[in-house]
């Protein structure tokens, strides 16, 4: 009985005043909101960052019709797409312009 009173006791008393516990749960409510903003910034501080270096990596390669090698450049498109032709089978593609390598001449491998 002894234990069950002083259960009863703690539970009144942690609960005993619900404007003190109304506040305090509002203020840990807000620094929760804060803490959000606050890691939403850096995150997009970071992938600003990110972003920048990433554009820096990136190569600006000219490509032009008539251009050759293994393939052949038939068409340029504005916005990074290059049509390409394999001479021997006269299949043409588009692909991405950043997937692309200039040919430096040699032989390359062929099965």
């Amino acid at each position: 009985m002894e234990l069950e009173h002083k259960a009863y006791w703690a539970i009144k008393k942690l609960n005993f005043d619900w404007k003190v516990a109304s506040e305090k749960r509002l203020l840990q409510l807000n620094e929760l909101d804060e803490f959000r903003l606050r890691a939403y910034e850096n995150a997009s501080i970071y992938k600003e960052k990110t972003k920048k270096w990433h554009d820096r990596k990136i190569l600006n390669r000219e490509f032009v019709s008539g251009w050759s090698g293994p393939f052949v450049v038939k068409r340029v498109y504005p916005h990074g797409v290059v049509e390409v032709e394999n001479p021997e089978t006269k299949n043409t593609f588009n692909v991405n312009e950043q997937r692309l390598k200039v040919y430096q001449g040699g032989e390359g491998l062929r099965a």
